[in-house]
Formats: structure tokens, sequence, C-alpha cells
């Protein structure tokens, strides 16, 4: 059509300079009569034979050249309407209602032969809605399935007016009216089905790289007899060994715990589908106590190079042990995935890993002038507990410690006013924007009760310090602090100030608490416990008992933590409007009208929940300050760490929380529901 319309034009101009050329050449006659006479005729003979010839052109051949005009747009649209028809690529016009307006054969074979005049694209491709349509000069890629055949559709807007064409799709015409002066909509099918295949194919084949742990393989064969020990080792050897051979993958043992296993990705796909049943196989071992093997693995699928690929397994089985093993995580170049950790973390007896990162630490400390410690953002008493165990070492190494709190909570004010109270801690708490001021090239910030770093008192800390410390309980998750110079993360312990009361008894006996400081040690165990009854080990009550000696006393700490009769009221009030969902789990929304510490107040009522028959885990909801707080709680059965996960939260196994923005309640409530019954579904709950 375009063709068509450019070559009229052109004849046109060929039939205008003629006349021209007959214009020039009268001129040229007259100027030759006025030079010479005889060239002056000589030129006008030569200009009427001109003009003869042009004039015979124009009146005899002019028929004839109209035909031939018009047999050549006649050839050309039938050229053209059968290139259109044959393309071997299947195509359509469609208007930006998505109504298909004219298609190709090859369309119509794909989709055998059932369009109808003017029928909606996304009774075909509901993927193709007007939605996804290019607009302007853009160009839009939809990607989409017929007949088990992978396509690209390449869709480009057209502006066109006054289209005028004869040819018919079925019994139907694109008429004038329909698209005269709109933007209509072509849409290429390309098939990428073997492209498709042959990239699922190299997929297939990448090579990944696990490392397997069994976490507690000394402490477990130390509780049976020495007997049985051999028997049990090569007995979980083999299920591990026996497990991956199904798959088809090796796996070797390069020490009497490790392993490392090799796959493909294929395999690795397989392994997923099974949600990884080896660590259930390697728990059911019985070795006649209550205490039973547990692994942990970590694969890393970067798909690059084989050392880069052994690097990300190696930081994915830190993470699974970081996060109390019995659990696999998946490191590749997007995400991060885990499977398991039905299990509480496994308490280790030995006091070697406290006794190593006290004599780093010390090290750290000796080269520093200024310390900033600082835990969570609404700092609970484990928060401020263990930065005043930071607080009581840095001090007897003669250091400058200051502890960052700007928001003093009513879960923590009752012990902060007994530091107040005295001159001896004047300048010990500081604000976000003091710490920022006081930080220089000899100040190192320790980080307490956490370890991602959105969630501390002061994030900006931690992008400026050259040097920092991670001393925490949490789980970890894929969001950590990078580049910290120490991390000790102990998963199994019941708070961070256990963690930091172990480390402290490796400093000397130089260290002397006052009562103020004991207290608040133990009173981060006892809240982070809830009263010795959630996560406690043989440490948890060893700890306690070196802080009992060194001063503290649980009277004290009761009497200093009884809450107002109005928190106490609030509290009844949203136990008594919890709801069940799906039988067994417990959702509660709590208000934070006139309490002064909500979303302690929210975990107090999770807490309360867990003490009624039938409940496996409780969710309760706090809106405060524009941010929905989730507090949730189990016992053994449920395991509500995974579940805050993969809400973008943590915690342990059987304490854990998260926070959504953006959303009210109800709504952060039907995520929470929808997590569970996706869990439900895929027995996981």
């Amino acid at each position: 059509m375009d063709n068509k319309r450019r070559l009229v034009p052109f004849i046109k101009s060929i039939l205008r300079w003629a006349l021209i050329l007959a214009i020039l050449l009268a001129v040229f006659t007259v100027i030759e009569y006025t030079i010479d006479r005889r060239a002056g005729i000589c030129a006008t003979v030569f200009l009427g034979l001109y003009m003869l010839v042009v004039l015979i052109m124009f009146l005899i051949k002019r028929k004839t050249l109209v035909l031939e005009l018009v047999r050549f747009g006649v050839n050309y649209s039938n050229v053209q309407r059968k290139l259109d028809q044959e393309l071997e690529i299947p195509y359509a016009i469609l208007d930006k209602t998505g109504c298909i307006l004219w298609s190709n054969r090859k369309l119509l074979d794909m989709v055998g032969n059932k369009i109808r005049p003017r029928q909606d694209v996304t009774t075909l491709f509901p993927e193709l809605t007007p939605e996804v349509f290019p607009r302007d000069e853009e160009q839009a890629n939809v990607f989409l399935e017929c007949n088990s055949m992978h396509y690209r559709v390449l869709m480009k807007n057209l502006t066109i007016e006054g289209i005028r064409d004869d040819s018919r799709w079925g019994s139907d015409k694109l008429r004038p009216s329909e698209a005269s002066g709109e933007t209509l909509v072509i849409a290429y099918f390309y098939d990428e089905t073997e492209i498709n295949t042959l990239k699922q194919a190299l997929k297939d084949n990448e090579i990944v790289v696990g490392l397997l742990y069994i976490d507690n393989y000394n402490e477990a064969l130390e509780s049976i007899d020495e007997v049985r020990r051999s028997l049990f080792a090569a007995l979980v050897d083999r299920k591990i060994n026996k497990y991956f051979q199904n798959y088809d993958a090796v796996i070797k043992k390069f020490e009497q715990d490790k392993y490392i296993l090799v796959c493909q990705n294929s395999s690795l796909d397989a392994l997923e589908s099974s949600k990884f049943d080896i660590l259930e196989d390697v728990r059911g071992v019985n070795i006649g106590n209550e205490m039973n093997f547990t692994v942990s693995i970590g694969i890393g699928a970067e798909a690059g190079t084989f050392s880069k690929t052994y690097e990300s397994a190696r930081a994915a089985i830190d993470l699974a042990l970081g996060r109390g093993g019995d659990q696999v995580v998946i490191r590749d170049k997007d995400s991060v995935k885990y499977y398991g950790a039905r299990t509480s973390s496994v308490e280790k007896n030995s006091k070697v890993k406290s006794r190593v990162k006290a004599h780093a630490l010390r090290e750290l400390l000796e080269t520093k002038d200024k310390i900033l410690v600082m835990g969570h953002s609404m700092p609970d008493i484990d928060a401020f507990g263990s930065a005043v165990g930071i607080y009581k070492i840095a001090s007897s190494m003669d250091k400058e410690v200051h502890i960052v709190l700007s928001d003093v909570t009513g879960s923590i004010r009752p012990i902060v006013n007994k530091f107040e109270e005295t001159t001896d801690y004047n300048g010990l708490i500081v604000s976000r924007e003091e710490a920022v001021e006081m930080l220089d090239s000899g100040t190192m910030v320790v980080v307490v009760d956490v370890n991602r770093p959105s969630y501390t008192e002061c994030p900006e800390l931690l992008e400026k310090a050259k040097t920092v410390v991670v001393l925490d309980h949490h789980r970890q998750s894929d969001e950590a602090i990078e580049n910290a110079a120490l991390s000790y993360v102990e998963p199994s312990a019941s708070s961070a100030c256990e963690v930091i009361s172990e480390i402290i008894q490796y400093f000397g006996e130089n260290i002397r608490f006052k009562p103020v400081e004991a207290d608040a040690m133990l009173a981060g165990i006892m809240v982070d416990s809830n009263n010795f009854q959630n996560k406690t080990g043989t440490r948890t009550f060893e700890s306690a008992a070196y802080l009992r000696k060194n001063g503290a006393d649980m009277t004290r700490i009761r009497k200093m933590f009884r809450e107002e009769m109005n928190e106490y009221v609030a509290r009844a009030k949203v136990v008594s409007s919890a709801q069940l969902f799906m039988d067994q789990f417990a959702f509660a929304v709590c208000d934070a009208d006139n309490v002064d510490s909500p979303t302690v107040l929210g975990a107090q009522v999770a807490n309360e929940l867990m003490d009624i028959n039938n409940i496996k885990a409780s969710f309760v909801f706090t809106d405060y300050n524009g941010t929905i707080y989730v507090s949730a709680r189990s016992i053994d059965e449920v395991n509500v760490q995974v579940i805050m996960e993969k809400l973008g939260g943590g915690g342990h196994m059987s304490v854990a929380g998260a926070q959504f923005t953006d959303c009210t309640v109800e709504e952060a409530m039907g995520k929470v529901k929808d997590i569970l019954t996706e869990m439900k579904e895929g027995g996981e709950v």
C-alpha cells in the first residue's frame, strides 16, 4: 500500500519535469536568437520536435501508461496479499480493545481454525490483555503457551489512516470505518519451543555442589554405649549414601561427620520436590535415647564456575548451621531457599566456642578506644541487658562505652530508670544522633540481640563503622550484617544475655557486677525464655546461676517488671477476643491505645494463648506507628520461625515475629492465613 502511494507521485514528478524542460528549451531558443539568427532557427526546430514527442507521448501513450499502472497495482496487491497469507510467522492485526481484525493462515493453523470474526484475542490467548499492549513507539513482548508450544509474541503499534483493503479474512472484511485513523496492534508469534527446550536442558545439566554436616555427631554417639557407636554411625552413613544415590548424586565423606555432594540441577529439582526427607530419615534413626541425629545441608547453585559454586555451598552450610541446623539451605544467584528446620536447635554442651569468641573479642577490644553498643529497634530487656553485659566487659578494660538507645519503651523503662538514678552511669546511654557524631576510626560497634541490619537501632552506624561485632541468638536469614569482624550467633541459646554471660566468664575474675547490672542480664534471660519455659537448656541455668552468684535477685526483678492494671486488663481483653483458624491456630489483634508498649503486650498475649489446649501456634497482630507487628509463638509442633520468614520476618522455632508496612491488620492476617493454608496443603504443618 505504501509503495503504491509513493509510485503515483513519482510518475507525476517525471511528467512535471518534462514540462519544465520544455520551458527551459524555449528560454534557450530565445537567447539563441539574440546571439545568432541561424542558431535560433535551429534551436526552434529542435524545440518543436521535442514538444511534438512529448505531446504524442502524453496523448497517445497516456492510456497505455495508466493501464500499466493499474496492472502494477493489482499485481502488487496480489503479491502482498499472498505474502501476508503465506508468511511462515503467525501474526494478527488487533484493535486496541483486543479484537482480532485480521490474521494470516499460519495463525489459523496454529489455533486450529478456531478464529471467529472480531473475536476477542483473550479467548484464544488469555495473556494478551490490553494491559500488555505496547504504548506509543514501544514494543511489547509476551510469553505464552499454545498446544504445548512456547511462543514469544512481539507486538507493535501501527497507525493507519484510510485503510482500504479488499483482502478477506474468513467472510469478514477489515472495513475502513473500523481502522481509519486508529492505532492498531500487530502481533507476531515467534515459536521459541526449541530454544526453551535447549535452555532447560542446559539448566538441568548444570552442576551444583552441596555440603552435608551431621549437627550433633559427637554428642549423639557419646550418649550411647561404646559398643553400639560404630553400628549407629554406619547406619546413618548408609542412609545418607543410599538416599542421594537414588537422585543420581555423588556424595563422599571427607570427615567423620561431613560430606560433599555433587549433582545436576535436575537432581536438585527432584530433591526439592521431595522436601529433602533425608532430614526425617536421619532424625528417625533410633539410638535408644531422646537424642537423635540431625543433619544440615548447604547447596550452592550459582551456575558459574566450580569454585564459585563451592563457595556458595560453604556460605549456605554456614547459614544452615547459624540457623540452628536440621535444615537445608539452597543459595542461587537470586534467592535463598530453606527446607526443614522443624526441630529446636541442638544445644552444645561444650563451651569451647564461647571461649574462642571471648578471646577474639578481647583482641578486638584492645585495638579500640571507644565502644558503641546497640540492639534492635524498640529494644526489649534482653537487648538492653546484653548491652549492659558488653558495657561490663569493655569498662573492665578501661574503654569508653556507650549504649545507643533512643526509644525507651515500657518494657525496659524500670531498669533504665535504675541506671539513670545513679551518677555512675552518666553518659552511658546516648541517642542515635549522638552515636553517629561519636563514631571515628577508633570506635567499634557491637550489635547485640539482632543480626539483621535493617532491624538495628541505628543502621547508619553499620554503614560508617570500620569494625563491627555481632553477638546474637536469633536464627540467621539471608539478610545479614556484612563484613563483621566477629560474628557469634548461637541459635540454641535462650537469649543474648545467656550468650554474653558465657563470654564474660572467660574475661577473668576482675569483672565485678553491681546488682542493677546483674539484674538487667538475668531479666533478659527470664523474659526471652518466658520464665525458663522456652528454649531452656543446661547452659541457660548455668548462666542464670552465674548472674545470681554475682548479685542478681529474682524477687527484685519480679517486682521491678510488674505491669500496670490497665495493661493487665488490656491483655485479658485481647486474649478473650482471640479466634481460631483451622481449629489449631489462634489469631488475636492487640489494641495499641492506652498501652505503653503495645508490641510487648502482643508478645505476652501470644505466650498466654499457647497455654490453651489444642493450640499449635498463636499469632498476635499489633498496629503501632503505621507498622503491623506480628508476634508468633508455638511449643514444639509448629516452627513459627519458618512461617515468619516467608513473610520477611524471623526468630526461633517457638518464638518469632514479622513486620508489615502499607497494609491493614486484616490484610496482614490474610497473608499469615494464606501461608498456613499453603503449608497445611504441603504437609509442612
